[in-house]
Parts: structure tokens; sequence; C-alpha cells
């Protein structure tokens, strides 16, 4: 148990320290075949006013689309990573596992699962990929966009049962709400909140930004290796921003393991980083700010943080203030304990899927 926790607790930086990384390899449920592919937009302009000749989204889904007498698709459900991570870390067994396999809320059997990667993340179009610091800067609206268009064109689906999303993805949530909100029968955004990044929130981001590019070895994203201190310094503060104090104190309870575990964290996880990408990634969140608009948004929604998480500390309030905006919508704190994970709490089905149950129920048609 306690080397499954450091294994889930080093994780962390794929998925915006998700916490969440199993202890086997990362499988799809029995009950269905996963299917990958990339989407091509030909001639995609971002909201900076630039362009990509070709931006390619990757995407792995599960089951298939049913479409009504009228046409309309019935049975999609859209599930968004956060930062860093991508569609394939949903297929750790505490999220699929749970909610994926047969007779479960999200049975693959019965449900069309998409599990894309976002702009700039896994396979789909990104810095490292040969344009480095010269990709376009693109932002959290230029991200659901294209997922709108590879669901909508690249899919075939023309209107989606269920938007989840975790951490970057929660956010993604209510832009997709906003943006286009006769998509979508119901929405579930997991550990975010729905304003601008401000605050201790946004200054933790601004040191790691600031450290890739004041790092000389970085050479304006032109490096030829990569800038190890900047991404020392990101490695640490990625850390510290996904951990929960308690399984973190329990699993190391002396200084020499703490330590040890520092040392071997960077090490392991240091050759699997590129600091453009992780550059964009953070800096992607710039522009976001859903709170002028929530009362746009049309389909209920089941917003759900933890009471552990650094990024969105509860004791602010944000959530339970700017969830009133929204019509149709409750949102759950589930209080930290030794079965949460911090951040990383947003994909441990376990502890939530009874609020998915009823936003489901609730949505149903």
């Amino acid at each position: 148990m306690l080397e499954c926790f450091k294994r889930a607790l080093g994780a962390m930086l794929v998925v915006m320290i998700l916490a969440a990384m199993p202890c086997a390899a990362q499988q799809p449920p029995p009950n269905a075949a996963a299917t990958e592919g990339d989407f091509v937009i030909q001639n995609f302009h971002f909201h900076s006013g630039e362009s990509l000749p070709e931006l390619r989204l990757h995407y792995t889904t599960l089951g298939k689309p049913l479409k009504d007498a009228a046409g309309h698709t019935t049975n999609a459900v859209l599930i968004l990573h956060g930062t860093g991570g991508t569609g394939q870390q949903f297929f750790a067994p505490q999220f699929a596992g749970v909610l994926f396999g047969p007779g479960q809320l999200l049975d693959a059997s019965r449900y069309f699962i998409i599990l894309p990667d976002g702009i700039g993340h896994g396979k789909s179009s990104k810095p490292s990929d040969g344009l480095h610091a010269h990709f376009p800067q693109y932002d959290y609206d230029d991200m659901v966009a294209a997922h709108y268009r590879l669901v909508n064109e690249g899919l075939g689906v023309n209107h989606l049962r269920l938007v989840m999303g975790t951490s970057m993805g929660c956010m993604h949530s209510f832009v997709w709400g906003e943006t286009y909100p006769d998509f979508m029968d119901a929405l579930m955004p997991l550990a975010c909140v729905p304003v601008q990044i401000a605050g201790r929130n946004r200054i933790w981001r601004k040191m790691v930004m600031d450290a890739i590019r004041e790092d000389p070895e970085w050479k304006g994203g032109d490096y030829k290796e990569e800038p190890k201190q900047a991404l020392r310094t990101a490695l640490d503060f990625l850390l510290i921003a996904g951990a929960a104090p308690i399984p973190m104190q329990k699993a190391l309870p002396t200084r020499d393991a703490a330590d040890k575990y520092l040392d071997d964290y960077f090490h392991a996880r240091f050759s699997a980083l590129d600091a453009n990408d992780l550059l964009y990634q953070v800096n992607a969140s710039r522009n976001y700010d859903p709170s002028q608009q929530l009362g746009k948004i049309k389909a209920p929604v089941m917003f759900i943080n933890s009471g552990d998480d650094f990024i969105n500390p509860p004791e602010l309030g944000i959530a339970e203030r700017e969830i009133k905006k929204v019509q149709n919508a409750k949102f759950v704190l589930i209080p930290a304990s030794e079965n949460t994970h911090g951040h990383g709490t947003h994909t441990w089905a376990e502890i939530w899927k009874q609020y998915l149950a009823e936003l489901l129920e609730k949505s149903g048609h």
C-alpha cells in the first residue's frame, strides 16, 4: 500500500498532480475495446491571432454512439483531463474500474465515452513536436473550441449526454457549458473554481513559468537540452500544489523518508518533461474567467471539490458563492480524510460516484 501511494504521489506531474497513478498498467475495461485516432483541423485559428495549417487532436473512445429517431446522439460522454494529462489517464483502476465496467454508472457497453488529449498535451499538437516556443499561444477557449470540432465534426456527435472534467478539465467544463449551452444534458466539473485564476493559485503558476523563462538554459525556448534547474523548480512546485497532507504524512513519517522521496521523485520524472510543453500548459489558464457568463449554463451541474485541495482551498468560499449564478446546480465539498487525495481526489471515483448517479438521474430523459 505504501509503495502504491508513493507511485501515485510521483505521478502527480503527469496530470497536474493528479495523485492517481495506479500500481498496474492502465487498460480499458473488459466490456469495451478502446479505439484511438487523430482528427486534423485544417487552418485552425487561435484567439491570439495565430494559426496552424494543421492542428492534430488525438483521442480515445470506448463504445459506440447511438442516435434517436431524430438523429440526435443520446449516449456520448466527454471526459476532459487536467493540465499535463491525457485521455489515457482515465483508464486508471480508481476511475475506469469504478465507472466504465459492466453495470457501472458509465458502462462502456452502453455509453460512447470520448477521452481526448487537449491541445499541447499527449499525442495532440504541442510545442515539442517541433515549433517549440513558436507554437501558437493557445488558451482554454481554444482548447474547448478544438474539442467541440473533434466531437461534432470528427466523431459525428451532435449532442453530449454528459461533460465531465477534472482540474483543467473542470474549468473546461464550465467553458463548455457557457459556450455550447444546448449541446449537453449534464455537466460534472471536479476540482476547480469558476473564476479568474488569482491569489495563491496564480502565484505558484507564475513561479513555475518564471522559473522556465528565466533559466538561461531555456534560450527563449530554442534549447537543445532541457533547462534542468527550471524543471527542478517546476517539479517542486507541482509536487506541493497537488499533495494531500494526511496521506503524505502517513506515507513519509520521517525526515529521511521525505528527503529520499523528493530525490527519487525528481530523478525519476525529469526525463519525461519538456519545458516548453509545460510552460504552455500552465500558461493556457491565463484568460480563464467564466464567472460573468455562468448564467448562460442550461444543463444541470454537479460541481465537486475536496477539502484538502491546495489549488482550490475551500476556505475561500468561491465555489459556494459562484455556483449560485448557475440556475440548476449543486455544489459538494468532500471533507478531507485519509480517503481523500488532495487535488487528485477528482480521479478516485469511489469517493464521489454517488453524486454522478444523482446527476445522471436528475438529467435523464
